[in-house]
């Protein structure tokens, strides 16, 4: 069962996107849409999110994450681009299944593992401490709150409607379940950035967490002739806020690498 995916563009190349944590496959639809020259898109809704399967909460999250990804992977190379969550699951996928992906564009991964000793990591990690115990006490809109507070896309949780509010509350737990993969390394993606066979392209907000810099900087040096891009006046939801120049950056990305 591979479940809901949206799909964009009479492009000639496949492409497969795989959006945030606490939003679903429609968060490419700016993208997509100025990509539709360009690409045939499809974007699945991830596990425990929109119409994506259901998670198995005795698994680990990243595991089933890119396991239901996986099958949405055309049979002929595609261009894959992630967001955040999403970039860490394109990243394993790439890894993986390396004849099976062209080009790798990872927009803001949060895999926190590689900065771990950089001093913005551990001003992240002391910022977001708190989510946990909100969590475990029950109370899963005050956990989604603060996480919405340094990661969100400037619309505080109070101030959204409240289906979207609900939303986020309800999958509050993805970023728990995502502590081993992201924090931890648990999918062993650090160690294995040397054997990237495709081209990757690096994008990052002008505004975002500065534990983002240091993250994408981390993978850089260790991933071979990478491309990289700052938006300016961007944050962390970047492909929401400023999808022109997003989808941009990808087509300049993308012209190089033909």
């Amino acid at each position: 069962m591979t479940g809901f995916a949206r799909h964009w563009g009479q492009g000639a190349d496949p492409a497969l996107l795989l959006h945030c944590s606490l939003a679903h496959s429609g968060a490419w639809d700016g993208v997509a849409q100025a990509l539709s020259d360009r690409l045939q898109m499809t974007a699945p809704d991830l596990v425990g999110h929109g119409r994506g399967p259901a998670r198995d909460p005795s698994r680990d999250y990243h595991d089933q994450a890119t396991e239901a990804a996986a099958l949405h992977l055309p049979q002929t190379p595609c261009h894959l681009i992630g967001h955040s969550f999403g970039a860490t699951v394109g990243l394993r996928l790439a890894l993986d299944h390396p004849d099976r992906v062209a080009s790798l564009t990872l927009i803001e991964p949060v895999l926190f593992a590689a900065a771990a000793d950089h001093p913005t990591a551990r001003a992240h990690d002391d910022a977001i401490a708190g989510l946990g115990p909100l969590i475990e006490a029950g109370d899963e809109e005050g956990a989604a709150r603060l996480f919405l507070s340094l990661w969100g896309g400037g619309t505080p949780l109070d101030a959204m409607p409240e289906a979207q509010r609900r939303y986020m509350i309800d999958r509050i737990w993805v970023v728990p379940a995502s502590t081993p993969a992201l924090h931890h390394d648990s999918a062993s993606l650090l160690p294995r950035l040397g054997q990237l066979a495709c081209p990757v392209l690096l994008i990052q907000g002008g505004d975002s967490p500065p534990v983002i810099s240091a993250i994408q900087t981390a993978l850089g040096a260790a991933i071979a002739g990478h491309s990289r891009v700052v938006i300016d006046g961007a944050g962390h939801m970047l492909p929401i806020t400023h999808p022109g120049p997003v989808a941009s950056a990808i087509r300049t990305f993308l012209g190089d690498t033909a």
